[in-house]
């Protein structure tokens, strides 16, 4: 299947503002591109592209005062299929991750480990390793936290999360992240598009959250706001927590005017 993904977004720049983004489709799925996720700006500007720590496609701009604009239009051929399901895959013995993937057991900014470990322990250490207990997670987060958009902030940390129970998609991802590094399971975060397909949904596009987690030699996405395998995911970018995935950091003040996202199934 086809699917179109894109961006529209207005800022409103009081003054000269050096800018990064990361609006790109993920190199993983770079190959699946059949129309190029090109950034636009109005006005035209040098766009400066590199690659982040993470693996991320990312890109730099310093915009005049006054109106900016950032658009793109692309197209996706993916496979249709559901998200990867693979109930037997083993943790791993932390002695026995790869270097590079310890970080992500580590706290961060918005996934607190050192105050949510024993939490973890007294609601999980009863589950089956691996696979079992990632899910028993997603399941406890996606039942506890109740999503609403009116009850969360730019601040809110996993902890906040837990005892408010309330939150956006990134809230539980940061939640569920937390929990499976408390439990020794590598997890980052990640962010891209998820079309509607296959379920009926009447809320206003927008970019979503979910996370991944190291199992069996492999990174696997779960899912604790939906809590179930979705059809058309198409990443961006991944990181520690939703800090290293920021769609756009303005250094300087950036008004935003306009906010319109795309990803939706087309025609072949």
């Amino acid at each position: 299947m086809l699917i179109r993904v894109g961006y529209d977004i207005e800022f409103d720049l009081p003054a000269p503002t050096p800018m990064l983004t990361v609006l790109k489709v993920h190199p993983s799925r770079a190959a699946d591109l059949r129309r190029p996720d090109t950034l636009y700006t109005e006005p035209d500007l040098s766009v400066f592209e590199y690659t982040d720590g993470f693996g991320n496609r990312c890109g730099r701009l310093h915009a005049p005062a006054g109106a900016l604009r950032l658009h793109s239009d692309a197209l996706v051929e993916d496979s249709g299929e559901l998200d990867a399901y693979q109930p037997d895959a083993l943790q791993h013995p932390v002695e026995e991750l790869p270097a590079d993937v310890i970080q992500f057991l580590l706290g961060s900014r918005y996934c607190e480990v050192d105050k949510l470990s024993q939490i973890a322990w007294d609601l999980f250490s009863h589950t089956e390793l691996g696979w079992p207990r990632v899910q028993a997670i997603c399941d406890w987060v996606h039942r506890h936290v109740h999503f609403d958009y009116m009850l969360t902030h730019p601040g809110k940390t996993a902890l906040d999360v837990y005892n408010e129970a309330t939150g956006v998609c990134r809230d539980f991802q940061h939640l569920a992240i937390a929990f499976c590094r408390s439990l020794n399971i590598p997890a980052r975060y990640a962010t891209g598009y998820l079309p509607d397909i296959g379920i009926e949904c009447h809320e206003v596009m927008d970019y979503a959250a979910w996370f991944e987690v190291y199992l069996g030699g492999r990174w696997y996405t779960f899912d604790a706001r939906n809590n179930t395998r979705r059809i058309g995911r198409v990443l961006m970018a991944t990181g520690r927590d939703a800090v290293d995935v920021a769609l756009t950091t303005s250094f300087g003040n950036a008004i935003l005017k306009n906010f319109v996202v795309i990803a939706e199934q087309v025609a072949s």
